[in-house]
């Protein structure tokens, strides 16, 4: 055990040597050349862990992404909370199966304390069930997999017995700028993408609503979307789950990093309308700077939820045994990461207020990179800067001048297609962000323009 306690100290040191520098290093590595050779071949003996663990780390330490970092603006990805990554390495360490109170009651306490945060933060129902999932598209499965369960049930057929064949039809709406999760979902659940009745969105890529309700034609599975991947924007949710619910739909909302908008009191008024859905999807890992990997599933059907998810077998014990919480009874997965210390962590450090300020800072620093921007010649942000997503255009040069940031090492951000253009994508999401970082990103994003333009 002596030697045990000397691997964990040295490992945790060389973490915390990792973090502290992390804001100092190339954003992206510049070369992974060696890795696989750092690595060799597969060992025929035994060797001791903590050169085990000393090899793995200066193997791959140069070709990490400093994602934890306050300057990676990709794929709105959040670092990790102190708070959360320590409460990650006690649920390494101890090692829980969180799958009901008999394999672990402790993880079943905590995460159900937790969910209960989460369901006060963002604004939903109290008697809404919930699930820890690995991120947005396990978050948006198994919300789906509820409303699948629940809309085939009103039409009297049992889908977890029978299967889809000769079952009634399900239709799904959903916004012609949907997340991609959203259909790797429908395939998963054996619904198809071509189950999907698409609608139309508006110039900053919210549902059209009047074009929702030319769509709808009675029971159906219609998904919304809080924070639009490239514009941040919102569908109205007021009156799009008016609309869907009269025609007898179920409302699933897809809220990966848009949902903690809710948390704010200056970016509420987004999510106006929410809680009426009947379920929900957000990532942990996103906005709340929670370790990967981490989502959050919400119903407010808890019977559908647990019809859909649940499982049953001779030798398992403790489903809701003492009125405790079954965890495993949300999520597909039976054998699962404790994910609730980690959540309970974050949310403890920061707090209802220190939840809300992080969200407001992160969209402020967003409009700080709009507004630089902005004032460029020959760039323009194309989007309404509404919460923590900017869309730039450098013209034609656009993938050029994303390539040059990238290779600086001292910002990254990525490039996507909106509305047939390319552009530049900044995601604001991470707790150590500042206003110094953003400056430092701007000035390496203006000398890759300039850079481009003087070379034609």
């Amino acid at each position: 055990m002596s030697d045990l306690r000397d691997l964990l100290a040295d490992t945790v040191a060389r973490v915390a040597d990792y973090r502290e520098r992390v804001s100092d290093t190339p954003v992206f590595p510049g070369s992974t050349e060696g890795v696989r050779e750092k690595l060799g071949d597969l060992p025929e003996k035994p060797a001791p862990p903590a050169e085990v663990i000393r090899r793995l780390a200066d193997a791959v330490e140069p070709a990490l992404v400093a994602t934890t970092g306050p300057r990676y603006f990709g794929f709105v990805v959040g670092g990790s909370l102190d708070a959360a990554t320590a409460a990650d390495m006690l649920t390494t360490g101890w090692d829980q199966g969180a799958f009901n109170q008999i394999t672990s009651p402790a993880a079943a306490i905590v995460e159900d304390v937790a969910g209960g945060w989460l369901k006060d933060i963002l604004g939903l129902p109290s008697g809404a069930s919930f699930g820890f999932v690995t991120g947005g598209q396990g978050a948006n499965t198994v919300g789906l997999a509820a409303a699948r369960h629940h809309v085939l049930a009103q039409a009297g057929w049992d889908v977890e017995r029978r299967g889809l064949n000769g079952a009634p039809p399900l239709r799904v709406v959903a916004s012609e700028e949907r997340h991609a999760t959203i259909d790797c979902s429908l395939r998963f659940l054996g619904l198809g993408t071509d189950a999907v009745e698409p609608v139309r969105a508006n110039a900053q890529g919210a549902i059209d609503v009047a074009d929702l309700e030319r769509v709808l034609d009675g029971p159906a599975i219609v998904c919304l979307q809080a924070g639009n991947v490239n514009s941040g924007a919102f569908d109205d949710f007021g009156a799009a789950i008016r609309i869907a619910h009269e025609h007898g739909a179920w409302v699933h909302v897809d809220g990966a990093f848009g949902l903690w908008a809710a948390a704010s009191p200056a970016t509420r008024h987004l999510t106006e309308g929410i809680e009426g859905a009947d379920s929900w999807a957000v990532d942990g890992h996103k906005w709340l700077n929670v370790p990967y990997d981490c989502g959050y599933a919400f119903c407010a059907h808890p019977g559908s939820h647990k019809a859909a998810m649940s499982v049953t077998a001779a030798y398992l014990t403790g489903q809701g045994d003492d009125g405790v919480r079954a965890p495993g009874d949300f999520v597909p997965e039976s054998s699962r990461r404790a994910r609730g210390f980690a959540t309970w962590a974050a949310i403890g450090e920061l707090g209802r207020a220190g939840i809300a300020e992080m969200v407001e800072r992160c969209c402020a620093l967003a409009r700080r990179f709009a507004e630089q921007l902005d004032a460029c010649e020959g760039v323009t942000v194309v989007n309404d800067v509404v919460l923590n997503q900017v869309l730039v255009s450098f013209g034609d040069e656009t993938d050029r001048v994303v390539e040059a940031v990238q290779r600086s090492g001292e910002c990254w951000m990525g490039a996507t297609t909106w509305h047939g253009r390319r552009l530049m994508r900044i995601s604001v999401s991470n707790w150590s962000t500042t206003e110094a970082d953003v400056d430092r990103g701007v000035a390496a994003i203006q000398a890759a323009w300039a850079s481009v333009a003087d070379k034609g």
